[in-house]
Protein backbone atom coordinates (compact mmCIF):
# COMPACT_ATOMS: atom_id res chain seq x y z
CA UNK A 1 0.00 0.00 0.00
CA UNK A 2 2.71 2.42 0.87
CA UNK A 3 5.62 0.46 -0.04
CA UNK A 4 8.01 1.87 -2.74
CA UNK A 5 5.79 5.14 -2.62
CA UNK A 6 5.77 6.78 1.13
CA UNK A 7 8.61 4.92 1.95
CA UNK A 8 11.30 2.63 0.56
CA UNK A 9 12.96 0.06 2.81
CA UNK A 10 16.65 0.21 2.63
CA UNK A 11 18.04 -2.51 4.47
CA UNK A 12 17.15 -5.02 6.70
CA UNK A 13 18.18 -7.96 9.23
CA UNK A 14 15.84 -10.69 9.89
CA UNK A 15 16.55 -12.92 12.15
CA UNK A 16 14.38 -16.23 14.03
CA UNK A 17 11.48 -13.50 15.68
CA UNK A 18 12.95 -10.50 15.07
CA UNK A 19 12.67 -8.05 11.90
CA UNK A 20 15.23 -5.24 11.93
CA UNK A 21 14.59 -3.16 9.38
CA UNK A 22 15.74 0.81 7.95
CA UNK A 23 13.43 2.57 5.92
CA UNK A 24 13.38 5.66 3.74
CA UNK A 25 10.76 8.07 3.84
CA UNK A 26 9.72 10.13 0.89
CA UNK A 27 9.07 13.77 2.31
CA UNK A 28 7.52 14.78 -1.01
CA UNK A 29 4.80 12.00 -0.69
CA UNK A 30 1.05 13.06 -0.90
CA UNK A 31 0.13 11.94 2.22
CA UNK A 32 1.88 14.88 3.92
CA UNK A 33 -0.16 17.39 2.03
CA UNK A 34 -3.85 16.70 4.17
CA UNK A 35 -1.36 16.28 7.08
CA UNK A 36 -0.58 18.98 7.71
CA UNK A 37 0.28 21.67 5.29
CA UNK A 38 3.60 23.19 5.98
CA UNK A 39 4.30 21.01 8.95
CA UNK A 40 3.86 17.65 7.76
CA UNK A 41 3.52 14.67 10.12
CA UNK A 42 3.26 10.77 9.73
CA UNK A 43 -0.13 9.67 10.99
CA UNK A 44 -0.09 7.35 13.57
CA UNK A 45 -2.00 4.94 11.69
CA UNK A 46 0.15 4.72 8.56
CA UNK A 47 3.14 3.98 11.40
CA UNK A 48 1.08 1.04 12.58
CA UNK A 49 0.78 0.10 8.12
CA UNK A 50 4.23 0.20 7.63
CA UNK A 51 5.01 -2.19 10.63
CA UNK A 52 2.41 -4.58 9.37
CA UNK A 53 3.99 -4.31 5.36
CA UNK A 54 7.01 -4.98 6.62
CA UNK A 55 5.76 -7.85 8.87
CA UNK A 56 3.97 -9.23 5.40
CA UNK A 57 6.89 -8.85 3.34
CA UNK A 58 9.33 -10.52 5.21
CA UNK A 59 6.83 -13.27 6.02
CA UNK A 60 5.46 -13.55 2.46
CA UNK A 61 1.95 -13.56 3.47
CA UNK A 62 -0.75 -11.28 3.79
CA UNK A 63 -1.82 -10.13 7.33
CA UNK A 64 -5.06 -9.15 9.20
CA UNK A 65 -4.87 -6.96 12.57
CA UNK A 66 -6.68 -8.94 14.85
CA UNK A 67 -6.11 -6.82 18.01
CA UNK A 68 -4.14 -4.20 18.71
CA UNK A 69 -3.31 -3.97 22.55
CA UNK A 70 -1.12 -0.76 22.98
CA UNK A 71 -0.20 1.65 20.65
CA UNK A 72 1.83 4.88 21.58
CA UNK A 73 3.08 7.58 19.45
CA UNK A 74 5.83 9.40 21.59
CA UNK A 75 7.67 12.08 19.03
CA UNK A 76 6.18 13.73 15.91
CA UNK A 77 7.34 12.09 13.06
CA UNK A 78 8.19 14.94 10.90
CA UNK A 79 9.44 13.33 7.50
CA UNK A 80 11.83 16.25 6.75
CA UNK A 81 14.02 16.59 9.99
CA UNK A 82 13.80 12.36 10.11
CA UNK A 83 13.76 10.59 6.47
CA UNK A 84 15.79 7.40 7.84
CA UNK A 85 14.00 5.70 10.10
CA UNK A 86 14.39 2.14 11.98
CA UNK A 87 11.37 -0.21 13.13
CA UNK A 88 12.24 -3.27 15.35
CA UNK A 89 9.85 -6.06 15.36
CA UNK A 90 9.80 -8.56 17.37
CA UNK A 91 7.22 -11.70 16.82
CA UNK A 92 5.74 -14.95 17.25
CA UNK A 93 3.46 -17.48 16.46
CA UNK A 94 0.77 -18.81 19.14
CA UNK A 95 -3.09 -18.91 17.60
CA UNK A 96 -2.19 -15.84 15.75
CA UNK A 97 1.12 -13.74 15.08
CA UNK A 98 2.15 -11.81 18.08
CA UNK A 99 4.08 -8.57 17.86
CA UNK A 100 6.08 -6.05 19.28
CA UNK A 101 7.21 -3.50 17.41
CA UNK A 102 8.64 0.34 18.04
CA UNK A 103 10.36 2.91 15.56
CA UNK A 104 13.33 5.03 16.11
CA UNK A 105 14.85 8.44 14.73
CA UNK A 106 18.61 8.45 16.04
CA UNK A 107 18.19 5.73 19.00
CA UNK A 108 15.25 7.71 19.99
CA UNK A 109 11.48 5.65 20.20
CA UNK A 110 9.14 7.72 18.57
CA UNK A 111 6.08 4.87 18.31
CA UNK A 112 5.49 1.66 20.08
CA UNK A 113 2.74 -1.28 19.11
CA UNK A 114 1.79 -4.28 20.85
CA UNK A 115 -0.62 -6.53 18.37
CA UNK A 116 -1.70 -9.89 16.77
CA UNK A 117 -2.26 -10.75 13.36
CA UNK A 118 -3.95 -13.25 11.72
Amino acid sequence: MFANSLYFIENSNVMDGSISSEIKLNPEHSIFNGHFPNAPVMPGVVQMQIVKEILEFHLGQKLSMKLLRTSKFLEVLDPNQSASVHFSINYKWTDFLEVVASGEINGKVFFKLQASYL
